[in-house]
């Protein structure tokens, strides 16, 4: 009995709102301040509800200025409602099933399947991780429906799946 007694004083101070506080990758994204073209594309793909589903994921979230580098004409073609399956494939480009931690790479590059087929190559370096060509800035932000590695770049996925330009 004393063991169930520990267990409800150690849960009850986390007290409901415990629940409450545990995020899936949008409420994250929403609450860091530098996603909001991520979630905002996000949405307009229609990836916004999956992203919210148990999962679990790992997504490799380009900030606002990963999407700004951009060049213009790419990025207003994404955005472009009648492009929205394109959109999407570059969305799912940078979401990967499962949970992957940086820490779980070893030393040697590695490929993983995004969630539209095309691998994405991770590759350990001094300074950190790249994932293609973009750099992670922070990595294995935990979440309850997965992993959120911060990126620098917005990852295209090649081609043919690569939308046209």
């Amino acid at each position: 009995m004393r063991k169930y007694a520990v267990a409800a004083a150690i849960l009850g101070g986390f007290g409901v709102a415990g629940a409450a506080l545990a995020k899936d990758i949008v409420a994250t994204a929403t609450d860091a301040g530098q996603f909001t073209v991520f979630l905002k594309a996000s949405k307009a793909a229609g990836m916004d509800k999956a992203l919210q589903n148990p999962g679990p994921f790992t997504v490799f979230a380009p900030t606002d200025a990963a999407f700004a580098a951009l060049p213009s004409e790419v990025a207003k073609r994404l955005m472009d409602p009648a492009n929205k399956g394109e959109l999407a494939k570059v969305l799912s480009y940078h979401v990967l099933a499962g949970r992957l931690i940086t820490r779980d790479l070893g030393p040697m590059p590695r490929a993983a399947d995004s969630l539209i087929g095309a691998p994405v190559v991770l590759t350990p370096m001094a300074t950190g991780v790249k994932v293609n060509d973009a750099t992670i800035t922070a990595p294995d932000m935990r979440v309850d429906n997965g992993i959120v590695h911060v990126i620098d770049k917005v990852l295209l996925p090649p081609m043919p799946i690569q939308p046209t330009f």
